[in-house]
């Protein structure tokens, strides 16, 4: 019988092993990929999903349209018992099942990075998932609607102040979509003309995209504090409030959005295994294996990987390393199954992307700085080509907001119940029992 190779997660890294997986096997192996969901979710244009800018299904792809040969199991990975080789899941139904493999790769990938902060759990939502996209969108929009419906200048103001912690890649640009997007709103309530919208970025850091060069850092800080958002380095929230945020400067700040882009932390999947890990992550060698286990690999952020370009470092949680770890273990499972040779992992950072929403951007591809309209070309461009499906579907949504505008309704679809800071699932609605 054909070797049956099992992939746990379908983000960045389990995606791209799936697929290099099939084009290596050519019908000589069974693969199967364990998902919750059946689409890859492409997380950096989620701030546009935020703002409006984009709809959610154009970044989500479909799994089995763009990974013919892949059989998809959809299921949320429990355990892996690798003396019985076997992977424990519950299904969509809620029942446990099992998957028996011959080769399993963890690629579980990551939630949101929880910190010991007073009320941060009750009164603050994470970015890592399309319902709390939809959820951030419905509530910036009920913010100004119920700021234009009060008659409390203390309320109004509360409503029009929206607090992002954590200044890396995902809160500058939340930050940035979102702060333009409910500049559009306001064009919509005459009652708010002339009321100050207040949007604060804190991070504990010295500057904002610390994983930039300072150049590009500042290029970034500029083109937010311009449009008027505060930057707030070597700050954080000391305790969430249902009303506001007590900063660890002493002040208080009224508020009645609090969100919460400081990290991610990989899936609790990982701690559960029992095995050793590394800064919460699992320990593997420079070919993507668990050692002491043969057939099992891991990659993405659920992996301790050795960055072989930096001694005694491991490869940062991103998804250019979690894209090419995801190629280089399929290379690796298939070595193991008499296919070719193993691979150690090594690559350099090929550059960084941040789009700031409108017409800024900054980036470095190859080391070159750019800012304005050609980062803005060259990072729409990259995403495109890194895009496996919904392509024409996403320029179409960016043509349409550059003539139309986007649609200024709030569709209560994502309570914010629903979407809890310390979901492990952030890709599902959470039901409250």
């Amino acid at each position: 019988m054909a070797p049956h190779i099992v992939v746990v997660g379908g983000g960045f890294a389990g995606f791209h092993a799936a697929r290099r997986l099939a084009r290596m096997s050519r019908g000589r192996a069974r693969i199967t990929l364990l998902n919750p969901t059946d689409y890859f979710l492409y997380l950096p244009l989620l701030p546009e999903v935020a703002a409006g800018v984009l709809e959610p299904r154009r970044v989500a792809v479909s799994l089995p349209a763009t990974l013919p040969g892949v059989r998809l199991v959809l299921g949320e990975a429990e355990h892996v018992d690798p003396e019985r080789h076997e992977v424990g899941y519950r299904d969509p139904d809620g029942d446990p099942r099992r998957l028996g493999y011959d080769r399993v790769v963890l690629a579980a990938g990551s939630v949101n990075k929880l910190l010991p902060i007073p009320g941060l759990a009750e009164h603050a939502h994470g970015f890592r998932g399309i319902p709390e996209a939809l959820y951030l969108r419905d509530h910036l929009i009920r913010q100004v609607e119920l700021a234009a419906a009060t008659d409390d200048p203390a309320e109004r103001a509360a409503r029009l102040t929206f607090v992002v912690v954590g200044a890396g890649y995902t809160g500058t640009e939340v930050a940035a979509h979102c702060q333009l997007a409910v500049r559009d709103l306001l064009r919509h309530q005459p009652a708010l003309a002339h009321e100050r919208v207040r949007w604060m970025l804190l991070d504990v850091a010295p500057r904002v995209l610390p994983e930039l060069s300072p150049r590009l850092s500042r290029i970034a800080d500029r083109v937010l504090r311009e449009r008027g958002i505060e930057v707030l380095t070597g700050c954080s929230v000391a305790e969430a409030l249902a009303d506001g945020v007590r900063l660890t400067d002493g002040r208080t700040v009224p508020a009645r959005t609090l969100i919460w882009c400081v990290g991610v932390r990989p899936d609790p999947l990982i701690e559960d295994l029992g095995l050793r890990t590394e800064q919460g992550r699992l320990v593997v060698d420079e070919y993507l294996s668990v050692p002491g286990y043969p057939g099992v690999f891991a990659c993405g952020d659920a992996a301790a990987v050795p960055d072989l370009t930096r001694a005694g470092r491991l490869t940062p949680m991103t998804a250019q390393h979690a894209v090419r770890q995801g190629t280089a273990v399929a290379h690796n499972v298939a070595a193991s199954l008499g296919v070719g040779r193993r691979r150690r992992y090594k690559h350099r950072d090929l550059g960084f992307l941040v789009d700031l929403g409108g017409r800024d951007a900054a980036a470095n591809p190859l080391g070159v700085p750019l800012s304005g309209w050609p980062a803005k070309a060259v990072t729409r461009g990259f995403h495109l080509l890194s895009l496996p499906g919904n392509r024409r579907r996403i320029m179409a949504d960016w043509v349409l907001d550059a003539v139309a505008g986007r649609p200024a309704v709030e569709l209560g679809l994502v309570p914010g119940a629903g979407v809890p800071l310390d979901s492990a699932a952030p890709e599902r609605i959470s039901v409250p029992t």
